[in-house]
């Protein structure tokens, strides 16, 4: 009888993992949408107030920790000499706090000897709604940067862009940190970036779109490939979707916002705001769409193939496109946007398009950390094929590819339990 019961209790266990949790969901109890899913097993660190105290952060690991509403923290990094070094901030405010135009999150990398290695900051924008939004710092090894070259320690510091500006509340951020390592090239490669490459508008994607449920983070965030994808959206939410980009290929995309029979006027300023990042989470570009309660619609500028010789660019958007791997859209829909039309959600569309034949990338002397982070693998492209990350489960690969609703997996669920209750009492 135990063993029948542990089957019963299998089975529902079973069941209940394949019903959306509040991750999937992207939603709490009240029905306002989550802001953020933390990558499971994110280890909690503390960012320290002084570099003298700074927690270690180790490559390939991932963190949750948090950012106060004034002041830095730090954190620590023991590199090698060879290999690059980079480091992803993501700063989730609360949904309910209030951000100026300007503010944001801001990482700063430092040798031991004070000298600075990198700086970069993102910003909420025109819309001034609060959501996840990352920013990255990086240890680089190039002939150019004769800084930052030495082993040993160096350190990440985190803080707001403005957190005394007009409007800007001064709460507490979650944070979710990755450190990653790329190993250096076996053999020297370019030193400048590529000067010719196809800058021409690339056109939407045309086609009716197919339906894909966003993540509501980056580890959680939905594969998808060239094509049309639909999906709905409410004010104040974020969607992720990861796109393998290989060696040689350019990334586009269009970002549609449906319109509403809500009866409502209005506009709102970067209604939808849609941003591509890198593997490493590195911003590279984004766009603002307006919305007025009618359809609109907005796209990334022409981008530059993927090419390891990117880095070497004096723009920040071109030298950002410098390794293959998963590439991320993330969406977020202004909170404002309720104020003038109600709660939706509203029909989003993301037009992406992928060009180019995979090239053969350089020919790296060891492993990065995570590993496979700067490859795209035939399980990525059957992930983007498919819509369900690479490694799933084969059972939950099928219910998601299915179709198979929550409701019907718990039917089945039950009839299974059923019929092992009978058989247990017969016995």
């Amino acid at each position: 009888m135990p063993v029948r019961l542990g089957a019963v209790a299998m089975i529902l266990g079973a069941v209940a993992a394949a019903a959306p949790g509040p991750a999937a969901a992207a939603g709490t109890a009240s029905g306002t949408p989550s802001p953020y899913a933390f990558a499971d097993g994110a280890q909690s660190v503390e960012g320290a107030s002084s570099t003298g105290n700074a927690a270690p952060l180790k490559p390939g690991g991932t963190y949750k920790s948090s950012l106060p509403g004034s002041g830095k923290v730090s954190y620590r990094l023991d590199l090698d000499a060879v290999s690059n070094a980079y480091v992803s901030v993501t700063a989730v405010p609360s949904p309910d706090s209030t951000v100026s135009v300007i503010d944001g999150v801001k990482v700063t990398v430092q040798d031991a000897e004070g000298n600075t290695c990198s700086v970069d900051n993102t910003s909420f924008g025109a819309a001034r709604s609060p959501h996840p939004i990352a920013a990255w710092g990086m240890r680089e090894i190039s002939p150019g940067k004769p800084l930052c070259r030495k082993p040993g320690a160096y350190y990440v510091s985190v803080e707001r862009v403005d957190p005394d500006g007009e409007g800007s509340s001064p709460d507490t951020w979650d944070l979710e940190l990755l450190a990653m390592t790329e190993p250096h090239t076996a053999k020297a490669g370019p030193t400048s970036a590529p000067e010719v490459w196809n800058s021409a508008t690339p056109q939407p994607l045309p086609g009716q779109a197919e339906r894909r449920k966003g993540g509501a983070g980056f580890t959680g965030a939905t594969p998808i490939g060239q094509g049309a994808w639909q999906d709905d959206i409410r004010p104040g939410q974020t969607l992720f979707y990861a796109v393998p980009v290989d060696w040689g290929q350019q990334i586009s995309a269009t970002a549609e916002l449906g319109s509403t029979d809500s009866g409502g006027t209005g506009y709102t300023t970067d209604a939808l705001d849609l941003a591509l990042y890198n593997p490493a989470r590195g911003d590279i570009a984004d766009v603002g769409v307006g919305y007025n309660g009618d359809q609109k619609a907005g796209s990334l500028p022409p981008l530059p193939p993927v090419d390891h010789a990117n880095r070497h660019a004096a723009t920040a958007q071109v030298s950002a496109l410098r390794f293959a791997g998963s590439h991320y859209l993330v969406a977020h829909l202004s909170k404002g946007v309720a104020d003038s039309f109600g709660d939706g959600p509203f029909p989003m569309t993301l037009r992406v398009r992928v060009s180019g034949q995979p090239q053969g990338g350089p020919e790296y002397a060891g492993e990065s950390e995570p590993k496979g982070v700067f490859d795209v693998s035939d399980q990525d492209l059957e992930a983007a094929a498919e819509g369900v990350a690479a490694g799933d489960d084969t059972a939950m690969r099928a219910l998601a590819v299915g179709g198979i609703g929550t409701g019907s997996a718990l039917l089945v669920g039950l009839g299974v339990w059923t019929v092992v209750a009978r058989r247990a009492i017969t016995a």
